[in-house]
């Protein structure tokens, strides 16, 4: 990567971080306040009014800095126009709904920046727990600050694995002796955060995850030691035409193969 690469997105990464914390401070005027709700046909899950003012700040904020860069959000319409940018963000205003309407502080607001298919610069930032994750592309990821990595625990180890109880039962019971199931956490964003934070040693990812839901925590994983990839062990990649995306597995690099034959065994058992 060459210096004025470094420069320019070093310079994304204050500004989506700026507008997270703009756009997180209006989510949080609305938590525990009982915003309109209203449901998405396609899946029935809901949308607030504090999505949507959220959304409209970012949306403000980052297109009028950045008017040659294209645009994704789980709240706007997507406009197939941005297959033809080579940079654009990709955002989730409110990742974790369910959770900001119920009280629950594990949501964020999500914001990543898309270059060429794969994430350049990402926040995440949690306002209800004061949280900041940060990454961009040669840099080490950061928590308020503070760099992070991936769990160092090994195969010896109890670990911390994020999965649903329906799965965890499939796994073999030498595995499940190995492996301490994590309680359901409502935003995969944040879940995935947890990995680069080493709270979590992996987590499975179901099909049909959005690039929103992935793209800023895919680059804070990847700067902290660990990987977001498909059963195959390729990395995500994002602004294509479809943006849903198959099963996938996050987890530390030395432990990725580990992980993955288990998703496999899961899948094929």
């Amino acid at each position: 990567m060459s210096d004025e690469e470094k420069s320019r997105w070093q310079g994304d990464l204050a500004l989506i971080a700026d507008a997270a914390r703009q756009a997180g401070a209006i989510a949080l005027g609305f938590f525990n306040k009982s915003p309109e709700v209203w449901w998405k046909n396609e899946d029935r899950s809901p949308v607030s009014a504090a999505d949507f003012a959220a959304n409209e700040k970012l949306e403000a904020v980052l297109r009028r800095a950045r008017p040659d860069y294209g645009w994704l959000s789980e709240e706007t319409d997507d406009d197939a126009g941005r297959l033809q940018y080579e940079t654009l963000f990709i955002v989730d205003p409110i990742d974790g709904t369910r959770a900001f309407l119920a009280g629950k502080d594990l949501w964020c607001v999500s914001v990543g920046i898309v270059y060429r298919g794969r994430p350049v610069a990402g926040v995440l930032y949690a306002p209800a727990l004061d949280e900041l994750y940060e990454a961009v592309e040669d840099g080490p990821a950061l928590k308020n600050g503070r760099p992070i990595a991936v769990s160092a625990r090994g195969k010896g180890d109890i670990s911390q694995l994020a999965v649903s109880e329906e799965l965890f039962r499939l796994l073999p019971p030498a595995v499940r002796e190995r492996n301490e199931r994590v309680k359901h956490i409502p935003s995969l964003a944040y879940r995935i955060a947890m990995v680069a934070d080493g709270r979590l040693d992996a987590t499975f990812v179901g099909r049909n995850a959005h690039d929103w839901d992935l793209a800023a925590a895919d680059l804070i994983l990847d700067r902290a030691g660990g990987r977001l990839v498909d059963l195959s062990g390729r990395p995500a990649t994002y602004n294509r035409e479809r943006v849903s995306h198959d099963a996938l597995c996050a987890a530390p690099i030395g432990r990725l193969d580990e992980y993955l034959d288990l998703l496999t065994h899961l899948r094929d058992g």
